[in-house]
């Protein structure tokens, strides 16, 4: 569609006077809603994004992968009016108006609607999902785990407003009356619902008080099941450490939820049954346990009266056993002297040889210490003084007893005594001479 900008130019641009930036922009905006009013697109949603103030914004594209993008901005009021929860790649087809965004100077179009085209534009996305989960491995089922066998606490994620409750309440009281039920409360359907759904799920693992969890719905069209293929749900799912079994919808629906659980149930009631055994299965097998028991226990008597009876045959000859027993004493009595001789003998004759090999130690001990005596003898005898002396020696000593053995010790005049190896004399210093060098 050609726009005609020719009565964007006032008398302002005929006299030569340049816009402003902003009066530039609200001229084109003026314009445009001036051309074309409201308006209804269709496209593909892409990067869809919900900010935190509850205002939606993304862009809308043409399905046949060209170029050409627009943006769009949906603020909270019309965004809760949505009846279904918008997700990249989603055909749709919206209504708003298209105005010019001055803070960046883009086109841009308010929505005030937006409505999905149909179960085709959303079978496309949920096969697009479905295989880029399945590519992450979520629907793998190795890493499905069994539910255990007998649950005592089972909690429920759905909404308490739903029938899926009342079936799975109905079943489980019909069935196992002693589990006890815990409800999860959430949204099932809507834009909502997703995060909702999140919420349940992490204040169950939170929480971690049940056994099990069964995630549930009745049955509706692909738009009324959306909850249940939104990706950040069905990663909850598969990282959750309870158990899951999942069961939306009837036999025909299938939700990415139900494939990423650890076990997937036809309708709510189905997947009340998979978590709880049968009480009356359970007692019949108590009852066929008690049955084995008892014959078990009747066989163990008969068996322990027959040996009681035997032992009771072996008492009522007591001397026989009294000879047996006595002649089985008197072999281990003589095997028991045998040994005991024989260890005896083997140990005096280690004892002897211990004691011949201790005396030839403690001989040829005291042969060395006698020779080391001799030695240490030989070797003072050679160091004594009077030895010494004996060899033509003197020993000086002052007044006080102390050795004199430098001439730097005396002085002219000084008393002292020499002791020779056959007597001593008395001394006197008469003079100090120096030694003449060699």
């Amino acid at each position: 569609m050609a726009l005609d900008f020719g009565s964007l130019a006032p008398s302002s641009v005929a006299q030569g006077r340049p816009w402003g930036v902003a009066a530039l922009l609200l001229a084109v905006a003026d314009a445009v809603q001036a051309r074309l009013g409201a308006v209804t697109v269709q496209g593909e949603l892409s990067g869809f994004s919900r900010a935190a103030s509850g205002h939606c914004y993304f862009n809308l594209k043409d399905s046949d992968g060209g170029g050409a993008l627009l943006r769009c901005a949906m603020f909270r009021r019309a965004a809760g009016l949505l009846g279904f929860a918008p997700a990249d790649g989603q055909r749709v087809e919206l209504r708003g108006r298209v105005t010019v965004y001055e803070a960046r100077g883009e086109l841009q179009c308010v929505v005030e609607a937006m409505q999905p085209l149909g179960v085709g534009s959303l079978y496309e996305l949920f096969i697009r999902l479905k295989a880029r989960l399945s590519t992450d491995g979520l629907f793998d089922p190795s890493r499905k785990r069994t539910l255990p066998a007998f649950a005592r606490v089972l909690g429920v994620i759905t909404s308490p407003n739903a029938a899926a409750w009342h079936d799975v309440l109905t079943a489980v009281r019909r069935r196992a009356p002693h589990v006890r039920l815990l409800l999860y409360p959430s949204l099932v359907q809507g834009p909502q619902a997703p995060a909702e759904l999140q919420r349940a799920l992490a204040l169950a693992v939170g929480r971690n008080e049940v056994d099990a969890l069964i995630l549930c719905r009745g049955g509706g069209s692909l738009e009324d099941l959306w909850a249940f293929n939104d990706e950040a749900l069905v990663r909850a799912i598969a990282a959750s450490p309870i158990p899951i079994v999942c069961g939306v919808g009837h036999e025909i629906d299938v939700t990415l939820a139900e494939l990423a659980a650890d076990l997937r149930a036809a309708t709510p009631t189905a997947a009340a049954e998979l978590a709880t055994a049968q009480r009356d299965d359970l007692l019949a097998g108590l009852d066929g346990f008690a049955q084995r028991l008892q014959r078990g226990l009747r066989q163990r008597l008969d068996n322990q009266g027959q040996r009681l009876d035997r032992l009771a045959l072996q008492l009522g000859r007591p001397a026989r056993l009294l000879a047996r027993q006595g002649a089985a004493l008197q072999a281990r009595q003589t095997r028991l002297d045998w040994a005991l001789a024989q260890r005896l003998g083997g140990e005096r004759q280690a004892l002897a040889l211990t004691r011949a090999a201790l005396g030839a130690a403690l001989q040829a001990g005291l042969l060395r210490e006698r020779e080391r005596l001799a030695r240490l003898a030989l070797r003072l005898h050679a160091h004594d003084p009077q030895q010494v002396l004996a060899r033509g020696y003197a020993w000086l000593s002052d007044d006080q007893g102390r050795s004199v053995t430098r001439a730097a010790q005396v002085r002219p005049g000084q008393a002292l005594q020499a002791r020779w190896a056959d007597g001593q004399a008395q001394l006197r210093v008469e003079s100090r001479l120096p030694t003449e060098p060699a």
